[in-house]
Order: C-alpha cells, then structure tokens, then sequence
C-alpha cells in the first residue's frame, strides 16, 4: 500500500525545515551594516507575521519528536533566559507572535531569549569568538536522532548567529550539575552553523547512537522559537520487560507509524501517543472520502515481535468526523512479508465505532505480530490506538542486541 497522491497542506511552521543548507555567515562589515538579504528577515510591518516566514520541508520531520513535551521532555537548565524562558522551545505547536505584548524587560516573545552579550570593555565592545549560551534539553523518549529544526520564527534581528547541538546517552534523571561533569561525553550532532532568522533552520543528523540529552548553543546570544528532534525510539529493554505487559504500538516503547492512505488535517503518529487525547485535532483525521469502494488506514510496526492481548480505539473529541467502523490485522514480519497482502490476517473484524468514546476489544486468543494495520470506513478520525500485550522471546531478544549496538 502507498499513500494517497493528493496534494497535502503545507507542514506547519514549527516542524517544517528548510530543504537547503544554511547560507554562509554574513560578513563582519559592522554595525552600520543594513540586515542582510540571506540571514535577517525584514521587520515586522503588520499583517500575518508568518507571511515572510522561510519554511521548507525535510524527509525526517515524518518521525516523531523525540523531544516532545508531551512525551516527557523538558528543558533541564539554560544559562541565560533574560527575555523570554526557555520552556517555550519545547512547546507543542507554532509559536505565536503579539506585536502589542511588551514587560517590564522588553517585548514578550514565544520562544527562548537570552540577553545581548557585551566585550570585556570599551576598546571591545562586542562578544569574543565562541561566546555562547546554551540550553539543556533531556528528550522525552530517549533514541536515534535523524534530524533536528532549530526554528527562529518571529526572530528577526534578534536571531543567534550560529547554533549548534550536542548529544549525550546519561541514565537516569540527571540533574543539571551531573550533566556538566567531565564524565558526560557529548557527541556533535551540529556543528556550529550559521541559521535564517524567522526560519525553519533544518539538520540532517548520522549518527546511530541512542540519546537521552542534548545541549543546545547559541552563538553569541539571541532568541530561538522552537526546538525539534525528530528520530526513532530505542526502548530500555529491561524496564519493557519489568513491565509485562504494556503497550505494543505507543510511540513511547518503540511503536512507529510506517505508511498510512491520507495525513490531510492530522499526522497519524498522535494515535499512538501515551496521553490522552485533549481536542479533536489531537488524534489522527482524514479528509472526506467521495469515491466508493476506497478506505483509509494506518500501518505500524510495533516494539517489537509481540503476543497481543487486547486492543482499545478511542475516538474522544471527534463527534461529527470520528471514523463510522474500524478493523484491525496483524502481520509477523518474521515469518512473512509486510509487502505482501496475503500476509495480513484479521484480528478484529470491521467493527462499529461511536462518536467521542472508548471502546475496548478483549481478543479471544493472543494474536502474535510484529505489525499492525487499523482500517476505517470510509474516513475519517481516530483520536487513540492501544495494543496491550507483551514481548515474546524474541522481540525481548532483538531489543537487546539493538539497545547494546546503540549504547555504549
């Protein structure tokens, strides 16, 4: 199966990149110098702020979001947070921009703000090279980071210079001491780099290796929006296995959306977040299906080879749109191919769905699988996917090789 052909909306400011790489850094002409065409945005004028916003869009920004705030991630510690707290990089959603909004400090932005840094004194007035501050981010599900967005939106002449990006495997709930001992290594995920201001600063990443922390510069100062780490899960296998039976497709033990027929108002990957669902674009919705005959549908993979146990769908806050029946199949990729259609088998057969509710599917056997696929007829939306269930040997087996091929 493939996805549908039509043309989708455009990505969303904070999560699209630029498909391009960063322009070289402008030249050290002084501060009479007017903004430069390839870095600075023009000053707010009125109308939509986003209007001017250079956005794009990378293959990686399809994964999930290792650093989400609603998968747990925070922003540990920051050495300066002057204007504006450095909560906000991790805040779900574009960041919004109020020309009217001014505090007691400034003008009150969406974002990470640090204060202007200053020379040692008169005779050098401005930051010495490698002057920084820095942010540390710990990821809400730890694992392989493939690429990151540093997105400057409504930063326009107040944008950092270069940025760059760190990367760190530390178990536990360090704290921000343990974080800077000389026992932390950091690995570069991106070296200092010159970004666009009111931009989507899009970064590629190769480097296989599971992550727990990042360290976020910015060079000399300045303001950053957002902050996305789009990547894969690595689960600790030896807490899934403390756990018995948990979840087989949550984003948070491993589970990954692979394909799916239509991502026109929301991304697929919401139904398999651990939360619940909090308003009707918080799951996953499709446009309305005219020809006959057609459905839509989601495929998985799971955490890992598993014994399902029991399903739950959940359609909460979708009341005009929610999905009108729902089945699901499974496939055991270990001993069959996903590709092929004949190796998919039922494991619950088109089932009626109510508006706004849950409902929960005790299977009369366990059905074993290392895949999932979720039917809907015709269209429309699903807010939540569970799969309880437990590893099998195997799949307990397979997370540990590649837990240890990931980590040190």
């Amino acid at each position: 199966m493939s996805a549908s052909s039509d043309a989708r909306p455009d990505p969303t400011p904070a999560t699209a990149a630029t498909p391009t790489a960063p322009p070289p850094p402008p030249p050290d002409t002084g501060p009479d110098t007017g903004p430069d065409i390839e870095t600075d945005a023009r000053p707010y004028r009125g109308g939509d702020p986003y209007a001017d916003y250079r956005g794009g869009e990378f293959p990686f920004t399809a994964l999930v979001d290792l650093a989400d705030r609603r998968l747990g991630g925070g922003v540990v510690a920051a050495n300066d947070e002057f204007f504006a707290e450095r909560e906000n990089l991790l805040l779900p959603g574009t960041a919004v921009f109020d020309p009217r909004e001014f505090g007691h400090k400034g003008k009150v932005m969406d974002g990470w703000e640090t204060r202007r840094r200053r020379g040692a004194d008169a005779d050098h007035p401005f930051p010495a090279d490698g002057d920084h501050d820095w942010a540390l981010i710990r990821l809400g599900v730890p694992g392989v980071v493939h690429g990151v967005i540093v997105d400057t939106a409504h930063f326009r002449g107040n944008y950092p210079q270069r940025v760059s990006v760190e990367a760190a495997a530390v178990p536990g709930t360090p704290s921000a001491r343990d974080l800077h001992s000389d026992a932390v290594r950091w690995e570069p995920l991106v070296p200092p780099t010159p970004v666009r201001g009111h931009a989507a600063n899009g970064f590629a990443v190769d480097a296989e290796r599971r992550f727990t922390h990042l360290r976020l510069c910015q060079y000399p100062d300045g303001g950053i929006a957002r902050l996305r780490v789009h990547g894969t899960v690595v689960p600790d296998p030896e807490w899934l296995g403390l756990l018995g039976t948990f979840d087989l497709a949550s984003v948070v033990h491993g589970g990954t959306v692979e394909d799916a027929s239509d991502r026109f108002y929301s991304p697929p990957t919401n139904i398999i977040r651990p939360d619940l669902a909090r308003q009707m674009d918080d799951g996953w919705e499709t446009r309305r299906r005219r020809e006959r005959g057609g459905h839509d549908w989601v495929r998985f993979r799971l955490a890992g080879h598993g014994e399902i146990r029991a399903l739950e769908i959940d359609t909460a806050y979708l009341k005009g749109n929610a999905a009108g029946w729902a089945a699901v199949y499974g496939c055991d990729a270990t001993a069959a191919d996903p590709a092929d259609e004949a190796s998919w088998y039922e494991i619950l057969p088109r089932t009626a769905l109510r508006p706004d509710s849950p409902h929960r599917f005790r299977l009369a056997a366990p059905a074993t699988a290392t895949h999932l696929r979720l039917d809907v007829f015709p269209d429309g939306g699903i807010a939540r996917l569970r799969a309880h269930g437990a590893l099998t040997a195997t799949g307990q087996a397979r997370l540990v090789e590649r837990y240890a091929a990931l980590t040190d």
